[in-house]
């Protein structure tokens, strides 16, 4: 294991190139309040803000939004419509109804209720109602519902989330992370296109009663359109929210500040921060050549790496860190290697902060190479691996 991992990390291929030779004066040294903090700019997927951002706290309400997540996901593939109804049980009412004195949408005790506007009731109102109502409907019951919701953030990515109910009312198991968040709040914006507007619909009445969106952020002119907040006794209040501007979109997630007031003008601040700081610097152009990678027993001892799409990172307008970058694969490539397979990452750094991660695929084939190139080749690597052996396993000088 201590060889492989030293092959890998002593052949990691550096390089520059115009477009990454950019040097700062300074880190712009941003500091929030938050005590886990993610940040990302979704054209480019770089990161721009990262504190303690697998660091697992309590989603609270939060976690309404994978309850969204599934119900999207099942009116996309056509399991329910929109008119499709759903019972009011006693456990739903008293939970998350209006005896709760909770966030609530106040569904009626024993009446029917349309997906739509339970969905209404979530995204405007937080309504935990909605959510149980849902998860009963769906599932047959809330446990079995959660169940879904965990194996649900494992396939998307959310590999720290845990979710015990549909609501995020505290249960002692419940967790996720910021990262988690905002790799959520990516798919409910981008896989579901039809249906996250809902996030930014101003108010719903139902039963009666009148009641305005909750998310304090949609009123201050900065594009956000979405997503949820939550406060956990112990934990502080958190939100997740998205914002886009001149074509440029963020998605956010904070945790652990200390107050509503406080919530709400920090993430104005960091929100205003990434929309107003940043621009986007193509680094490479589609298809073009990033790297090399070795190739051992081939007719060629090298292949040409590319990625399959434009590669752009977001940075700082006024003195952005130096840019570098690394391209990381298991050292070597056997032949023969076929054209157009993935075959390491690049990855893109400002200082010592990783902005982002993009997949390389191999530009052209290498056919196997004769029996003597490959028996050439096989004593290289040989002495390679003796040598890094031998470099890993040398004592300290004293």
């Amino acid at each position: 294991m201590l060889k492989h991992v030293l092959c890998l990390s002593a052949n990691l291929l550096f390089f520059a190139s115009g477009a990454m030779a950019a040097t700062a004066d300074s880190n712009p040294g941003f500091v929030t309040k938050a005590s886990q903090a993610y940040m990302i700019e979704a054209s480019t997927g770089t990161v721009l803000l990262a504190k303690n951002e697998h660091q697992t706290f309590s989603p609270a309400s939060l976690a309404k939004l994978m309850t969204v997540e599934l119900v999207f996901d099942a009116l996309t593939k056509g399991q329910i419509t929109l008119d499709t109804q759903y019972p009011v049980s006693e456990y739903a009412w008293r939970t998350g109804g209006a005896p709760s004195r909770a966030a609530t949408m106040f569904a009626a005790l024993k009446s029917n209720v349309r997906v739509e506007d339970l969905v209404k009731g979530i995204t405007i109102q937080g309504a935990n109602d909605s959510c149980i109502i849902l998860a009963e409907g769906m599932s047959g019951g809330e446990p079995a519902f959660a169940e879904t919701m965990t194996r649900r953030a494992r396939t998307l990515g959310m590999q720290r989330s845990i979710f015990g109910n549909s609501t995020g009312l505290p249960d002692g198991r419940s967790k996720t992370t910021a990262f988690d968040m905002v790799t959520l709040a990516v798919q409910l914006q981008q896989a579901y296109p039809d249906f996250y507007p809902y996030f930014a619909l101003p108010d719903f009445e139902w039963n009666k009663i009148f009641q305005r969106n909750r998310n304090p952020l949609l009123g201050f002119g900065l594009g956000v359109d979405g997503l949820a907040t939550g406060f956990a006794e112990g934990e502080g209040y958190s939100i997740v929210a998205s914002a886009e501007r001149n074509g440029r979109r963020l998605f956010m997630t904070l945790g652990g500040m200390a107050s509503d007031k406080e919530r709400t003008e920090e993430a104005k601040r960091v929100l205003e921060w990434g929309l107003g700081a940043f621009e986007i610097r193509q680094l490479f152009a589609n298809q073009e050549v990033v790297g090399t990678a070795s190739v051992y027993g081939g007719a060629s001892r090298s292949v040409d790496l590319v990625a399959k799409s434009m590669v752009s990172v977001y940075i700082p307008v006024n003195n952005p860190d130096r840019l570098a970058a690394r391209i990381v694969y298991r050292w070597p490539l056997t032949a023969p290697v076929a054209a157009d397979r993935e075959a390491g990452t690049l990855r893109i750094f400002a200082g010592s902060r990783l902005l982002r991660e993009v997949p390389l695929y191999t530009k052209d084939a290498v056919e196997a190479g004769s029996l003597s190139s490959r028996a050439v080749d096989a004593l290289l690597e040989l002495g390679e691996s003796l040598l890094f052996s031998w470099l890993w396993d040398k004592p300290e000088p004293t």
